[in-house]
């Protein structure tokens, strides 16, 4: 039986999901996870998940580290971003991080249906509304991107605490590690986005913001 991995913190939402859901997938079992480490103990365990269904802000995932990490640890494995935060900024920065789909929380139940089965069967989709804007994303953003996807997990999570105000010692109580590794990571983390401050690092974050 092929499954289809349900990855958001809101137990209703899921559970909304899954019954809207179950009436257009009568052969596939749908699997709940909450957060990032849920959603990665599942993937370890189940084998023959079709498709991550993947909320942008679950604890763990956000700016969005669980796409990212799901990617780069199950690339076989397509992932549709289902989120409220429908700006084209996110849905081009989505795609541009592999994702196969993105998926607005307030389509129609049977335009998700419509969009499973495309992505299953080896498609990209995304709301023909918002195609022609994905299209005119200007160049500064698609290099900005670029730049965003060379960040790994550890670097995006230390990005989000900078954004919150911490100090390099309070992420490096947070995160459990010392302060010379959060100073290399932050030295990494300008390098590769290509700027030359803390400040700058926050207003890229502003950039990217999800709601």
């Amino acid at each position: 039986m092929t499954q289809i991995l349900v990855a958001d913190d809101h137990p209703l939402f899921r559970e909304a999901l899954r019954g809207a859901l179950a009436p257009y997938f009568k052969d596939t079992e749908i699997l709940e996870a909450e957060s990032l480490d849920s959603m990665m103990a599942v993937l370890d365990e189940q084998r023959n998940v079709s498709l991550v269904l993947l909320d942008l802000t679950m604890p763990g995932g956000e700016y969005f580290n669980g796409l990212i990490t799901v990617r780069e640890a199950y690339p076989d494995i397509p992932v549709a971003v289902v989120s409220a935060s429908e700006g084209i900024e996110v849905v081009a920065q989505v795609m541009s991080l592999g994702a196969q789909g993105f998926i607005p929380k307030s389509a129609p139940t049977k335009d998700i249906a419509q969009a499973i089965i495309r992505i299953t069967e080896g498609h990209t989709w995304v709301p023909e509304a918002m195609q022609a804007e994905l299209e005119a994303v200007n160049e500064e953003l698609a290099q900005l991107l670029q730049r965003f996807r060379e960040l790994t997990p550890k670097q995006i999570q230390v990005l989000s605490f900078l954004r919150a105000g911490l100090m390099n010692k309070q992420i490096a109580h947070e995160m459990n590690v010392t302060e010379a590794t959060i100073k290399a990571h932050i030295s990494a983390i300008l390098r590769k986005l290509e700027i030359n401050t803390r400040t700058q690092a926050v207003l890229l974050m502003d950039k990217l913001q999800l709601s």
